[in-house]
C-alpha cells in the first residue's frame, strides 16, 4: 500500500498546521474578512478535509458529504490576489512543522492548484 502525504505527516503535524495557519489567516488584513464563521468550527472541518486532501480516511465526506470546494466558496469573493494570500500563510504555516524539507515543498505543491481553482473573480470588485 502506497503512504500518502497523509501518512507521512502523521494526524498531530496536521493539527499543528491547521493551528498554524488559522491563526495567520484571521490576522492576515487581506483575507481575514473571508473567514467569518467560528475559528473552532473552521479548523474542524479544515482537518477532516486536509485528512482526505492528503489521502488519509475521506473523515469530510463522511460527515459533510463530497467537498464541492468551488461551489462551497462561490458566495466569498476570491479574487487572485486572495489565492496567493491564502498560499502566504499556508507556506508560513508548513515552514513551522518539524518535517522533512521535501515533505513541506511536496505539501505546499499540492495546495497551489486548489487555491488557484477557489478564485471566482478578477481583481476589480
Amino acid at each position: 500500500m502506497p503512504t500518502t502525504i497523509f501518512d507521512l505527516i502523521g494526524e498531530e503535524n496536521l493539527r499543528t498546521l491547521v493551528d498554524r495557519f488559522y491563526d495567520l489567516v484571521f490576522e492576515h488584513e487581506q483575507i481575514s474578512h473571508l473567514f467569518k464563521n467560528d475559528k473552532e468550527s473552521i479548523k474542524e472541518k479544515q482537518r477532516l478535509f486536509l485528512t482526505q486532501f492528503l489521502g488519509g480516511p475521506a473523515l469530510y465526506s463522511e460527515r459533510f458529504g463530497h467537498p464541492r470546494l468551488r461551489a462551497r466558496h462561490m458566495p466569498h469573493t476570491i479574487t487572485e490576489e486572495d489565492a496567493v494570500a491564502w498560499l502566504s500563510c499556508m507556506s508560513k504555516a508548513i515552514a513551522t512543522l518539524h518535517i522533512d524539507e521535501a515533505l513541506k515543498d511536496e505539501l505546499f505543491k499540492r495546495f497551489v492548484p486548489t487555491a488557484m481553482f477557489m478564485v471566482n473573480t478578477g481583481e476589480e470588485h
